[in-house]
């Protein structure tokens, strides 16, 4: 799985904190097409067996222009029905370890979509948000119907899907749907920093941790108390609380 061989539309590259890859359809501004989206899966289908953080990022100063508007102009029905987008992004969201998407250029309609279903976002000044699909007589279906407003709140996710607004990068960190905001050159190495701190941390805690952000309101406190006593009888609990004790006793 780590030869680039397989992938016609990914570049990927593996490093000790996480899987990094890079959408590679340059002549199409990096829109999503089937194969994309079924290689995208073969990269969930390995970071579910070893989970790890992933980060994605466009290529030549884009992220994605969205879905294939090609392949798009041809679906009916029953593609809509297959959800191949939606179900994608609900997986990615689900992956066990935290996602980062690395935006430098635009991220439109289903590029965007991508973005909203990862757990961080980094941005540089040339970054562009939104969601032209009510244009295309179509509505964005692969979830930003509903994350959108999660994310931003309702009143500018209508702005953004209702009325066409494409988002700038201070707009977009003004908003939090941005986390951080850096120099494109920058981009890289602000996304690595991020994923060496969640590196840090103990993975099963932030596996758990993330289960829980995205549990059904009503599925609290049971996760958090199950969640929580899985921990307590954890090895990595133990020897980290032991460390932390040792240093503050030396502190003293």
């Amino acid at each position: 799985m780590s030869n680039q061989a397989a992938f016609n539309t990914l570049i990927m590259r593996e490093t000790d904190n996480g899987i990094h890859i890079r959408l590679n359809r340059p002549e199409v501004r990096n829109a999503i097409d089937s194969e994309m989206a079924e290689e995208l899966h073969r990269v969930c289908v390995l970071l579910e067996s070893d989970p790890r953080v992933l980060t994605i990022a466009g290529s030549a100063g884009i992220f994605a222009a969205g879905a294939d508007i090609g392949q798009l102009r041809e679906r009916r029905r029953a593609d809509a029905l297959r959800g191949i987008n939606a179900r994608l992004f609900v997986r990615i969201q689900q992956l066990p370890m935290p996602t980062i998407a690395v935006i430098d250029g635009h991220a439109l309609g289903g590029g965007a979509e991508l973005a909203y279903a990862c757990d961080f976002r980094i941005g540089s000044p040339r970054t562009r948000i939104g969601n032209p699909e009510t244009g295309l007589g179509i509505i964005a279906g692969a979830g930003a119907s509903w994350r959108l407003a999660e994310l931003i709140g309702e009143p500018k996710a209508k702005e953004i899907l209702l009325a066409g607004r494409v988002l700038n990068a201070e707009e977009s960190f003004e908003l939090h749907l941005l986390n951080e905001l850096v120099p494109s050159d920058e981009l890289d190495a602000a996304a690595e920093s991020l994923c060496e701190k969640i590196s840090r941390q103990a993975p099963l805690a932030v596996q758990l941790t993330k289960r829980a952000l995205h549990a059904p309101r009503d599925a609290h406190p049971l996760i958090d108390e199950i969640s929580q006593a899985v921990l307590f009888e954890t090895e990595e609990k133990e020897r980290r609380m032991t460390a932390f004790l040792n240093r503050k006793k030396d502190l003293r």
